[in-house]
């Protein structure tokens, strides 16, 4: 007899609470053998839990939607910020700007490389840091860097600035979404076993297929095993051959 087992993903969980809810439709009140309170329980659960991944799935797909535009954003941000930078430090070496304004920005006077702005944090720090600073900069009679243009640099960082903002809220709320639908995963899986059982409990004296196939009509799913033969009509049939050919035992007068 093939091995059952819960379902692994929440797509799962639902077609096997539909499944159930829709098999004891079918067959009515009169011929029902799960609980009532099973019953009632899984189909309030269901909407419910069906409710909530519908939600999170929206989120999920407004956040990839939202993705491409926003990555294009940090792209240029991360672009001007560090060309910017690059022009800066060749003024430094041509000698027309002293290393000691690197100071402005918060950098290292005698180092002339550009800080690591491969994270998004990094990005949102450093941005803030050489438009803050280049404004006491040139306040204090530094000459102005082109091509980019501090203002260009601006721009682009506020664009991605703000979009970082947005990103961070459908991140959040993604995350609470998926917080909220794993804590019913539980739930839902004790509901499917429960339901599970009754029904493999019901159907315990059927031949193996035949006890298979009323079983997963119930959305009970069964795996099998490595090398394992699959049941088969002509498998029952074969054992009740077996049954039918064997003495009946009498245990009166044992």
């Amino acid at each position: 007899m093939p091995y059952r087992r819960l379902p692994k993903t929440d797509n799962a969980r639902l077609v096997a609470l539909k499944t159930a809810i829709k098999k004891i439709d079918e067959v009515g009140f009169q011929n029902n053998f799960i609980d009532f309170k099973t019953i009632n329980e899984a189909r309030s659960f269901l909407a419910l839990f069906e409710q909530q991944l519908t939600i999170y799935q929206q989120q999920v797909e407004k956040k990839v939607k939202h993705n491409k535009e926003y990555m294009h954003y940090v792209r240029n941000a991360r672009m001007f910020l560090s060309h910017y930078l690059q022009v800066f430090n060749l003024a430094v070496v041509r000698g027309e700007i002293k290393p000691e304004a690197r100071s402005f920005f918060g950098l290292d006077p005698e180092d002339g490389t550009v800080p690591d702005l491969s994270t998004e944090e990094a990005l949102l720090m450093w941005g803030e840091k050489v438009i803050t600073g280049d404004a006491e900069r040139t306040r204090a009679g530094g000459i102005p860097i082109y091509n980019p243009t501090i203002a260009k640099v601006r721009v682009h960082y506020e664009i991605f600035r703000e979009h970082y903002s947005d990103q961070q809220l459908r991140k959040k709320t993604a995350n609470r979404n998926w917080t909220e639908l794993d804590s019913m995963r539980n739930n839902a899986d004790a509901i499917i076993l429960d339901i599970w059982n009754q029904v493999e409990e019901h159907f315990k004296d059927y031949k193996p297929y035949a006890r298979m196939t009323a079983c997963e009509e119930y959305g009970v799913i069964y795996y099998y095993r490595n090398g394992e033969g699959k049941l088969t009509p002509e498998f029952d049939e074969f054992l009740q051959k077996i049954e039918d050919a064997s003495p009946k035992l009498n245990f009166d007068n044992v």
